[in-house]
């Protein structure tokens, strides 16, 4: 296993110790003093591993078909938990949850769909900033801190959003996958 593909797998393990964090409570508060610290820098880390395996991967052409298969799926793994802890300290909107959720259980749906044909659908521009937009969101909403509150909402439309324009994007440049259905 390659560098990157270790980074991939470290940051889906990384994600019970996370969730664990988030809901701990302190002083009778989940989430809270240095829990609240500890979750936020474990998931700048396990977000930045995503920045970073693509990079090596790309940059040493190191790319795999696991790689391509695993990093959407343990950054899916990352953003959903931390997405529904975030709604367990209403923090997030469910409903938001909800479409960042099913968005992701459809292009999972394409990806296996073509897995089945032997195609390894990569993850797509849009699909990246998604992510970057639903992580940095997430970051924020874990610090809580109310200064950043209007920008903490601007970040979560710009992620609904994101989300949204990436499902669409994948599921025209892959419509030929719902045509063996």
């Amino acid at each position: 296993m390659n560098l990157p593909n270790k980074l991939t797998v470290m940051r889906a393990i990384a994600v019970p110790f996370f969730v664990v964090l988030m809901l701990i409570p302190v002083n009778g508060a989940p989430c809270a003093g240095w829990c609240k610290w500890t979750a936020l820098a474990v998931f700048i880390i396990a977000a930045l591993t995503d920045l970073l395996d693509g990079k090596i991967a790309r940059k040493y052409q190191l790319i795999t078909n696991f790689g391509k298969f695993m990093d959407p799926l343990a950054d899916k793994l990352l953003v959903c938990s931390a997405l529904i802890c975030l709604v367990e300290l209403e923090r997030i909107p469910a409903w938001v949850v909800i479409v960042i959720i099913a968005r992701e259980f459809v292009i999972s749906g394409i990806r296996l769909v073509a897995a089945d044909d032997g195609v390894v659908i990569a993850a797509s521009k849009w699909g990246k900033f998604k992510t970057v937009f639903q992580m940095i969101m997430v970051g924020f909403m874990i610090g809580n801190l109310p200064v950043f509150d209007v920008l903490t909402q601007t970040l979560m439309w710009i992620a609904l959003a994101l989300t949204l324009i990436s499902m669409v994007d994948y599921i025209i440049k892959n419509i030929n996958v719902f045509k063996k259905l």
